[in-house]
């Protein structure tokens, strides 16, 4: 097998693995897109308010490009349990970062967000994808997606925004959140929003404990085989600090190892804090699958071995 035939491992039976978002062209069957966080919320679970202030979310907006992110994923509101961020407040604190990475780079912006009119707000700034992860919680999003020309990312999961949803029980979890996000790509669809704008996550930790979240990453392929670009959602998620003992500053290795198990798995894009360490991983892991050539050939290519 040349580098540039297909590999034997699993990949994806995408629907329309070609997809245009906003200025960038993605061909998601050769192609793993990385996606880099950044959080203006003073209590984020990763960085703790690293990102709150204005000029700081800007700025690692700006590095994460920088360091080779496709796209950046920028939230005012995190997921876990707690008071709700009123929507001026949350639109006020993700609108100024999109306005501003917008104006100085064409890549992908996506607000993370279930409120429609934060969406509104944010996709009037320039944001070129919905990345809401409460399984459409707010009915009016898909009308604000369906609106404009934004991307849908539709997340697994069960509980209402920001409450608590204990001891989560499952089945097959794979086999049930396949069914969950297909019903949600239905009514997406159903609402105006076309195939080609459609993303899915199945929401690792997102009311699931750390033997789910592992068993949907070693089946991700369940997820995939609906034929939309997955997105995997992984790093330094407490399945990984579970797994590893390991506390937040301390699972980069255990991230990048969901990661590249996810992307083997049939992920297309994977959502990650550490971008540098996360786009040369995923690189690797494409030249692997013969997705991509090398950057260059060299060793033991002439007359005299390297």
């Amino acid at each position: 097998m040349t580098a540039s035939e297909p590999s034997s491992l699993y990949l994806p039976p995408l629907r329309i693995p070609v997809r245009t978002i906003g200025a960038r062209t993605f061909d998601f069957s050769r192609r793993v897109a990385v996606m880099a966080v950044v959080n203006r919320t003073p209590d984020s679970f990763y960085d703790r308010g690293r990102t709150f202030a204005l000029d700081r979310a800007v700025a690692a907006s700006f590095a994460a490009v920088e360091a080779g992110a496709d796209w950046v994923d920028i939230g005012g509101a995190p997921f876990a349990p707690g008071a709700p961020i009123p929507i001026e407040e949350e639109a006020d604190r993700v609108v100024p970062v999109i306005a501003e990475l917008r104006a100085g780079s064409d890549a992908v912006i996506s607000v993370d967000t279930f409120h429609s009119a934060v969406a509104r707000s944010a996709i009037e700034a320039g944001a070129t994808v919905v990345n809401d992860t409460t399984g459409l919680s707010d009915p009016g999003l898909l009308e604000v997606v369906a609106d404009s020309e934004a991307t849908l990312v539709i997340t697994h999961s069960l509980a209402a925004p920001r409450t608590p949803y204990p001891r989560p029980q499952y089945g097959d979890i794979a086999v049930e959140v396949a069914a969950f996000l297909a019903e949600r790509v239905d009514r997406a669809i159903a609402a105006g929003i076309p195939e080609e704008r459609i993303i899915v996550d199945p929401g690792h930790d997102l009311n699931k404990n750390t033997l789910h979240s592992l068993e949907l990453t070693r089946r991700l392929s369940v997820i995939a085989d609906l034929g939309y670009p997955t997105l995997a959602a992984v790093s330094n998620k407490d399945f990984i600090g579970e797994t590893l003992d390991a506390e937040r500053a301390d699972r980069l290795e255990g991230s990048i190892a969901a990661a590249v198990i996810s992307i083997v798995n049939g992920a297309r894009i994977i959502r990650m804090h550490d971008v540098a360490a996360s786009v040369a991983a995923t690189r690797m892991t494409e030249a692997v699958l013969g997705l991509r050539e090398p950057a260059y050939l060299r060793h033991n290519m002439g007359d005299v071995n390297d």
